[in-house]
Formats: structure tokens, sequence, C-alpha cells
């Protein structure tokens, strides 16, 4: 059986990760809140929400575990052409409101979002607090591209992307894996496998090795320059 968190007790701790059910691959527990205190203990156990809209909160943690380690960005010819134009800016935390919103659109023939309004609402908290980020992409004044996610010590949670021009998404994606690389991050969390991760160097470890990996980074101290400064040259 699943565990049932308390919404008003947010030091209730989840269950262990390994209980996780293997159908749904890694559900782990349901209900709780989506506080910012709630959030930070489930990001720093490697836990994250995910559930529809109407469904009560669900928390994952699935195996295996889609991760990128910065140094294995894998920029493809076309994208490192597309840098090299410099058509697009980039910007971090400028605009995290409007990011996680175009995160939020529909996609193709899709009506629905999984980033419900409680769920932006969530983490435009968690962003205010100091732990949710985003990496921007613009052209011409316009946000054409980015993508959100959670910092703990030196893991960074990608939750979601977006673009709006060709490229913008892979562009914004390159640049905050610049910044994270100077700033000494040293894991990024994919959640779970997609072939367009992967072709950008993405790959499934399993979910014992990243949690021994988030345990020792999540407790590091963050460089002084994260979130202040980006990279002095990109591309």
């Amino acid at each position: 059986m699943l565990t049932l968190i308390d919404p008003n007790d947010e030091r209730q701790a989840f269950p262990p990760i390994d209980s996780a059910l293997k159908e749904p691959n890694g559900l782990l527990a349901v209900g709780g809140s989506l506080s910012s205190a709630r959030l930070e203990l489930a990001y720093r156990h490697g836990i994250f929400p995910w559930y529809g809209d109407g469904d009560p909160i669900l928390w994952w943690s699935p195996d295996p575990r889609l991760v990128l380690f910065p140094g294995n960005l894998r920029i493809s010819r076309s994208l490192r052409k597309t840098l090299s134009r410099r058509i697009f800016q980039f910007s971090f935390d400028r605009a995290f409101g409007a990011v996680i919103a175009a995160c939020a659109e529909p996609r193709g023939k899709s009506e629905g979002t999984w980033l419900t309004d409680d769920m932006r609402s969530a983490y435009i908290d968690f962003h205010r607090a100091g732990f949710a980020h985003s990496f921007e992409a613009w052209q011409d004044g316009c946000l054409v591209g980015g993508l959100y996610g959670v910092a703990m010590g030196r893991v960074f949670y990608g939750e979601s992307m977006f673009h709006r021009v060709t490229d913008a998404s892979k562009a914004a994606l390159a640049f905050a894996v610049a910044c994270l690389s100077s700033w000494n991050y040293r894991l990024i969390d994919c959640q779970v496998y997609t072939s367009h991760l992967a072709g950008l160097g993405a790959f499934t470890i399993p979910r014992s090795e990243f949690q021994a990996l988030v345990s020792d980074y999540s407790q590091m101290s963050v460089n002084p320059e994260a979130w202040r400064h980006a990279p002095g040259e990109f591309p």
C-alpha cells in the first residue's frame, strides 16, 4: 500500500524509496501538500511530485533514473552552428513565471497539462524561497525557449522545458549546462528516459546509484558564483 502523506505535517518523512511501486514505475506516496517545506524535503531525497489536474498529489522516485553529468552534454553540429550564429540571448532567473507558464501550455494535440495551477503556484513560491530556477533563451526581446528546475546543493533537478522557435530549448539547455558546470554542479537529474534527452548525452542509472550521488552532492556547499553570474563566454 502507498504511504499517505498528511498535508498538515510538513515534517512527516517519506517512505524508503525502495518501497516505491514497480508499476507505475516509481510511485512512492500520495497526498501531502506542495508547500516549500514539503518540496524541499522531497527533492533532498530525489523525490518529485507529478500528477494530473483533479488527481491527488503523487510523489515519485523512478528506477532507473535519467541523469546528465554536465561534462557529458552532447551538442550536435547543427546546434553548434546555431549557437555560433548568436541568434539567441540567454539569462537565468529573469522570467521564472513566464518560463513555467510556457512549460504548462498544452503541446501538440494534447489539451491538458501536468503543470496544474497549484503546481505552478507552488514552484513560483519555491523560486522565491531560492530553490527553483529558470534559464531563458530570447530572440529580439521575446522569450522563445527555456527550462526550469530545482537546485539542491550541487544537484540540479530539471523539471520541464519549452521552445517557440527551432533549437531554442536545446540552446537554453546548453546555456544551463554551461552555467551549472561553471558553478561546479555535479549532477543534472532528468527524471525518466526520453530519446530527446538521451540524444543530448543523458543516460539511465540504477535508482540506488542515483540516491547515493544525491546523498553526497545535495549536501555540498554551493559555489558563491551560483545564480549570481553567468560564464564569461557563451557559447
